[in-house]
């Protein structure tokens, strides 16, 4: 299993069959990739044609660049790495360091630390002392309402991105279990927008819908709004990537906010397709480089969903390694009211007329879409990070209980392949307790890949 730099070596049941995407080759030299992408843009001028239709000196004009946060594994250093070659770009062309803003779209998740920004961008980035800055979707002074949507949302976007003359976004493309793909629109909404702007985008209406799926934009109303929310805060110009199972540069796409997106969308779409014949008694997935706490970890638990009998076990191994674990507050107190309610009495409540739109309740709503499909107690949570006290609010099996004492919340990965071993036995005795030969699925790719099940 690999959860980004990080590896663990299972062993599971011979009969389990291993479920994973394609492998597209990697581009070889991704500099020239990067280069060639943000000079020949995607039905967009290229930047010097947009620098010049500002109708000020570029030494004047104000650009913010919009970056993804931790969570996502978007290459910002290194050979494929596609910050340096956008600020080179913008200097070369007359634009001033001193007035390039980079904006972590970190939406409502929390601000990133020194050390944090420092292990994601390249060092080069610093030495040109250019101003990195965190959203904070609460700073109501630091927000601009640019009026409603056509669904009811009120726009309240980060007002230096608004304010800024040149509006660059940058992302990851991937499949995304609610907007359908990562990366375009979604560095705006929901990466720069004010907290009360999460009510409709990611209200339980919204997530309710068939096509808020994985790989789905026709038709998907999170997608459509995020679209939306995006022009009316205006983009010049994007630079996104798809990346393979082991994070190596496959595409870059450069130029308009739809087009360069959608091509990058389409290419995702020939290689994370898991053709799927039939389901499983056992599911065994990880939470991948995305999972560094429990509430990213919701993508694998979705993605697994198709894969899954009613009533299955699913397995889950998770390298929590975020400062906090489990997730914010608001998430905790979700999450907890989850597992205290089950899936169908949370649902109840979220809906009701009473109910006051907490944010991060839409993370919440995917694991109970998890959960409507197999009990709580079906589910095993391997996760070494996590504390004794913070696996009581969190809804299935805590697998560290599997482990002797002594070893238990260790927070030591390596632990987590114990862990899951002893679930994956577990699972497989209370089957065949029941004189059921288990059927065993791994899904090699945790998140990344996506199970679709074929057409008979």
């Amino acid at each position: 299993m690999g959860f980004g730099a990080e590896i663990i070596e299972i062993r599971l049941p011979d009969e389990t069959e291993c479920l994973t995407m394609s492998k597209p080759i990697p581009i070889t030299k991704p500099k020239d990739a990067i280069l060639e992408a943000i000079n020949n843009p995607i039905e967009s001028p290229r930047l010097e044609e947009i620098i010049k239709d500002k109708g000020k000196p570029a030494s004047e004009l104000e650009v913010a660049i919009v970056i993804s946060d931790n969570t996502r594994p978007v290459p910002y250093a290194g050979d494929s790495g596609i910050l340096s070659p956008i600020i080179d770009t913008l200097i070369e062309l007359g634009v001033k360091p001193e007035l390039i803003t980079i904006i972590v779209a970190t939406g409502t998740h929390r601000e990133l630390s020194q050390d944090e920004l420092e292990a994601m961008l390249d060092p080069s980035v610093f030495e040109r002392s250019i101003r990195i800055v965190c959203h904070d979707c609460r700073d109501e002074a630091n927000l601009k309402c640019l009026g409603v949507t056509s669904r009811g949302t009120k726009v309240f976007i980060n007002k230096r991105y608004v304010e800024s003359d040149i509006k660059i976004l940058t992302g990851l493309v991937e499949s995304h279990f609610m907007a359908g793909a990562s990366g375009g629109r979604k560095a705006i909404c929901p990466g720069l927008i004010g907290e009360d702007s999460t009510y409709i985008f990611h209200g339980p209406e919204f997530l309710s819908s068939q096509n808020a799926s994985d790989l789905v934009l026709q038709g998907n109303p999170c997608h459509e709004e995020a679209l939306e929310v995006a022009k009316m805060a205006g983009v010049d110009f994007i630079v996104n990537v798809t990346l393979n199972n082991e994070f190596g540069l496959t595409g870059v796409y450069a130029g308009e906010l739809e087009a360069a997106h959608t091509k990058a969308v389409d290419r995702i779409q020939e290689y994370v397709t898991i053709p799927l014949h039939q389901t499983y008694d056992i599911v065994v997935t990880h939470a991948g480089f995305v999972g560094i706490n429990h509430y990213q970890a919701a993508k694998a638990g979705v993605v697994a969903i198709p894969a899954m009998k009613p009533g299955a076990n699913l397995i889950m191994a998770a390298n929590n390694v975020d400062k906090d674990p489990v997730g914010s507050p608001y998430y905790r107190t979700l999450i907890h009211l989850l597992t205290l309610n089950g899936a169908r009495d949370f649902l109840r409540l979220i809906t009701s007329e009473d109910w006051n739109f907490i944010p991060e309740q839409w993370q919440v709503q995917m694991w109970s879409k998890v959960f409507s499909k197999i009990p709580m107690e079906n589910f095993t949570y391997c996760a070494p990070h996590i504390s004794q006290k913070d696996a009581a609010i969190l809804p299935g099996i805590d697998g560290n209980l599997l482990l002797p004492a002594s070893r238990r919340y260790s927070g030591n990965l390596d632990d987590a392949k114990d862990i899951v071993e002893l679930a994956v036995a577990e699972a497989v005795r209370k089957h065949r307790a029941m004189g059921i030969e288990p059927s065993i699925a791994f899904l090699k790719d945790g998140p990344y890949g996506v199970p679709v099940r074929t057409k008979l």
